[in-house]
């Protein structure tokens, strides 16, 4: 798959001087394009305008295929890894080797940089002692907090409570 580059390179760049750099990054100076284009050529590069917009207009002398390339790898190491948001939802009833389980797997989120929901759901009768709830959730923080921290206290719904942690590199 090959994609056709969006700068001018060569023949096609049509301002009469140029602000020129050459392949290591060093600015040579203003030159008259059929001067940097001779440069270029002599070295077996492209002459490749990267800021049309500049006056005088500001040229690369690279390898043209290889420029790109290094472009669209910075590029993607720039994005990097999007963070997302993990959800971990619980009974006020739930067992020790079950929470012991979920926290262990909220540990491998925060590691890797996502964030975590905590979420304890009531039903039925259980919403008659909120309290037992609220506890589970502030064990798990406890158990949690090496790794990350809360965003907040937690926050009553409708049916439970709710809790972000996030890792401690982004808070």
């Amino acid at each position: 798959m090959t994609r056709k580059s969006s700068y001018r390179l060569n023949e096609a760049i049509r301002a009469s001087e140029v602000r020129v750099i050459d392949r290591t990054g060093k600015q040579i100076g203003i030159l008259p394009t059929a001067a940097a284009q001779e440069l270029a050529r002599r070295d077996g590069l492209d002459l490749v305008e990267v800021s049309p917009n500049a006056h005088p207009p500001v040229v690369r002398i690279v390898d043209l295929k290889r420029w790109l390339f290094e472009r669209e790898r910075k590029g993607v190491a720039k994005a990097g890894r999007k963070s997302e948001l993990k959800e971990f939802r619980i009974r006020p009833n739930i067992g020790e080797n079950d929470l012991a389980l979920r926290v262990r797997r909220a540990e491998g989120f925060l590691k890797k940089g996502d964030k975590v929901k905590l979420t304890v759901v009531f039903r039925g009768r259980e919403i008659s002692h909120p309290e037992v709830g609220l506890e589970k959730l502030k064990r798990m923080v406890e158990l949690l907090k090496e790794f990350g921290k809360p965003e907040g206290d937690p926050v009553r719904t409708e049916r439970g409570y709710e809790l972000n942690i996030v890792t401690k590199r982004s808070a």
